[in-house]
């Protein structure tokens, strides 16, 4: 069981930054595998990004890769995304979630489908 909340997103200008931190409530928070989801209004959700369980490897979605970076505090029980050099294309509702892995998946990151822990988002608009 655990319970995320988004927060950091915003309103930023073209080439500004954001950093985006979920916090999670529960235990064996670093048996979870995290990702980013992003959201536009009318359209798909997408993934972002994801972070293994093991913090051996990261994932990006191709339209983020060199500007945006996902880490873990597990001592804190946070997953962050750092955005930069941001783009009018980047502005969505930004969701966390988690998945539970176990030490045979801990070096993979899951399928969308594995996610089973999602927050509630948190906005972020980008002006040009």
């Amino acid at each position: 069981q655990l319970q995320l909340v988004e927060s950091g997103g915003g309103l930023v200008q073209t080439g500004g930054s954001l950093r985006l931190a979920c916090v999670a409530s529960g235990s064996n928070f670093n048996y979870y595998a995290l990702g980013w989801f992003r959201q536009a209004s009318g359209k798909e959700r997408e993934g972002v990004s994801c972070i293994t369980r093991s913090d051996d490897r990261t994932e990006y979605e191709d339209s983020v890769k060199g500007r945006f970076t996902i880490s873990r505090d597990n001592a804190k029980k946070t997953v962050y995304l750092q955005m930069n050099s941001l783009k009018p294309d980047d502005t969505a509702v930004y969701y966390c979630a988690a998945a539970i892995r176990s030490l045979a998946t801990r070096d993979s990151c899951p399928r969308t489908v594995e996610y089973n822990y999602w927050g509630q988002g948190t906005q972020v608009t980008v002006s040009s």
